[in-house]
């Protein structure tokens, strides 16, 4: 992955736009280390392969970024994005990384199901 380069995202969402496509999209504070300091609140949420289609995608901020997707009826979107990558499946890969680099908070667009 690279750090967020704004045009070179924009195009890909872009290109998914108006098209039925897949998202994985998750997000962490540590909830997998909780158990080391029991006074710790950790809380993430988790969705894989969810179908959607949005009528456009928008990227915003000066990093972390905000990615935001339009539905019909609503909104996904995903805050504190800082790299990406589109991969050899042409599948859009987004993440954040907190300052210690572990993963935040991830969103990923693909045209077939994820693995």
């Amino acid at each position: 992955m690279e750090p967020v380069i704004m045009k070179k995202v924009q195009d890909a969402l872009d290109h998914f736009a108006n098209k039925e496509v897949y998202i994985h999209m998750e997000t962490t504070n540590g909830a997998y280390a909780s158990h080391h300091n029991e006074s710790f609140f950790s809380a993430g949420a988790y969705i894989r392969n969810a179908q959607i289609n949005y009528e456009h995608g928008k990227i915003t901020g000066n990093g972390p970024y905000r990615v935001g997707l339009k539905l019909a009826i609503g909104w996904v979107y995903a805050e504190g994005i800082t790299h990406f990558e589109l991969d050899d499946k042409n599948r859009l890969l987004m993440a954040g990384h907190d300052f210690d680099g572990k993963l935040a908070v991830a969103l990923q667009i693909s045209e077939t199901p994820f693995n």
